[in-house]
C-alpha cells in the first residue's frame, strides 16, 4: 500500500488483499452496508378468474425467462383455482429466482356485488391493490393475456423517470384517433386524446395511497381508498370498459399524475389489425405483447398466437429458449396474409435480442 497513514483498525477484522491500509476503516464499513442491504425485488400483479390459469401461468414464464433481478408475484385467483396455481407454481421453485403470494378474490363488502359484476369477472380487484397490497411500495400489474418479450427490470426501471408528481404509468388506448374508441363513443372523461389502456400498469403505490384526487364529484380532493365508490356511482351507467374506465375517469382530473410509456410496452391487436399504427415498435421492436379479445386462443390473429403457443411450451431450459426463435419464425410467416402478420419482424425484432442477451453472453472468465 502506498500511503501510509494509519487507520482506525480493528485486529480481529480480516482485512480484504484489495483494501489499502489507510481505508480499512471506511470501507469495511462500506462494504458491510452493501452486503446487508437485501436485493431488491420487482413485484408482479395479476388477478385471474374462469379459464385463466394456462394463460396465467405461460404469463408468467414470460416474465421468468428474461428477468433479471428476482421477481415477487402477487396472484389474486378465484378459490377453485387456487390449488391449481400454488402445484404449478411449486414445481418451479428450481428456480430460485421467484417467490409468490396467493390471494383470495375481495372486495369491500358493503358493495361486493357491484365490483364483482363490474366489466369481467374479478377485473376491478386490480384498483384496491394499492389498499390490499399496503407493505409493497411499488407494483407491475398486467393482464393474464400479456408476454413479456423484454425483462421485466425494463419497465420497472421506468419507475425512476416518474417526476415529482407521477404516480403510475400506462400507455394509450389508440396510436390513430380514426379508430379510437374513447375519442368516438366514451360517455365519460377520459385521459388525453385516445384514452389510456389499464393492462399494463406501473404503479407507485406509496404516492398512491398518499396522494388527493382531484375529481368532478365534489370540491373536496379525495384519496384512493375513497374515491373509488364514488365514482362508480356517478358513471356505472356510462362506462363500457369497468374499471379502465374508472382510471381514464380519474386520470383526465389529475393528468398530472400519469406517465405515458409508448405502445410498444403494450402492444395489441389494435396496434396492427387495420395496419401498422406503433411507430415506437417498428424502430425498436415489440417489449410487451397484448393478446387482448383471446387473440391467443382463436384463429382471427394467428401472430398473437404463434408467439403465445411458443412461449407457452418452451421450457426454463436453456435451449428451449435458444431453440425457440427459428420455429417461431417459420410459424410468423405464415400469417403474412393477415395485417399483423404481414410485420411479423416487429414481433421477432425485441425477442431475438432479448434471448441473445440473456442466453447467449460467453460465460465469464474466472
Amino acid at each position: 500500500c502506498k500511503a501510509s497513514t494509519l487507520c482506525y483498525w480493528n485486529p480481529y477484522w480480516m482485512l480484504p488483499s484489495d483494501v489499502c491500509g489507510v481505508n480499512c476503516f471506511w470501507e469495511a464499513a462500506l462494504r458491510y452496508s452493501l452486503k446487508a442491504q437485501p436485493e431488491e425485488k420487482m413485484h408482479l400483479a395479476v388477478v385471474a378468474c374462469g379459464e385463466r390459469l394456462e394463460e396465467t401461468m405461460t404469463m408468467l414464464k414470460s416474465a421468468l425467462i428474461f428477468s433479471i433481478k428476482p421477481l415477487q408475484f402477487h396472484i389474486f385467483a378465484e378459490d377453485q383455482l387456487q390449488d391449481s396455481f400454488k402445484a404449478r407454481l411449486d414445481s418451479w421453485s428450481f428456480l430460485q429466482t421467484f417467490n409468490y403470494t396467493l390471494y383470495p378474490i375481495t372486495f369491500p363488502s358493503e358493495n361486493a356485488a357491484e365490483w364483482k359484476k363490474l366489466f369481467k369477472p374479478c377485473a376491478s380487484q386490480r384498483l384496491f391493490l394499492p389498499l390490499i397490497l399496503k407493505e409493497v411500495d411499488s407494483l407491475l400489474y398486467v393482464d393474464t393475456d400479456i408476454l413479456f418479450l423484454r425483462p421485466i427490470d425494463d419497465i420497472w426501471s421506468l419507475l425512476k423517470k416518474f417526476n415529482s408528481t407521477q404516480i403510475a404509468a400506462m400507455a394509450p388506448e389508440h396510436e390513430e384517433p380514426r379508430i379510437g374508441w374513447y375519442n368516438r363513443f366514451a360517455r365519460h372523461p377520459y385521459y388525453g386524446k385516445t384514452g389510456v389502456n389499464s393492462g399494463v400498469m406501473l404503479m407507485n403505490m406509496t404516492r398512491m395511497r398518499r396522494k388527493y384526487f382531484k375529481n368532478d364529484m365534489t370540491t373536496v380532493r379525495l384519496q384512493w381508498g375513497d374515491i373509488l365508490m364514488p365514482l362508480l356511482k356517478k358513471y356505472k351507467l356510462n362506462i363500457t370498459w369497468g374499471d379502465q374506465d374508472l382510471l381514464n375517469i380519474m386520470f383526465s382530473h389529475n393528468p398530472e399524475s400519469l406517465f405515458v410509456f409508448p405502445c410498444q410496452w403494450n402492444y395489441r391487436p389494435d396496434h396492427c389489425i387495420y395496419g401498422s399504427n406503433c411507430q415506437e415498435a417498428e424502430e425498436e421492436g415489440v417489449f410487451i405483447l397484448h393478446g387482448s379479445r383471446g387473440v391467443y386462443h382463436d384463429d382471427k390473429q394467428p401472430a398473437f398466437r404463434a408467439l403465445y403457443e411458443a412461449l407457452r411450451s418452451c421450457s426454463f431450459e436453456d435451449d428451449s429458449v435458444r431453440s425457440l426463435l427459428k420455429p417461431l419464425e417459420l410459424e410468423l410467416q405464415k400469417t403474412v396474409h393477415t395485417y399483423c402478420g404481414k410485420i411479423y419482424k416487429i414481433f421477432m425484432k425485441q425477442l431475438t435480442k432479448s434471448i441473445r442477451d440473456r442466453y447467449d453472453r460467453p460465460p465469464k472468465k474466472r
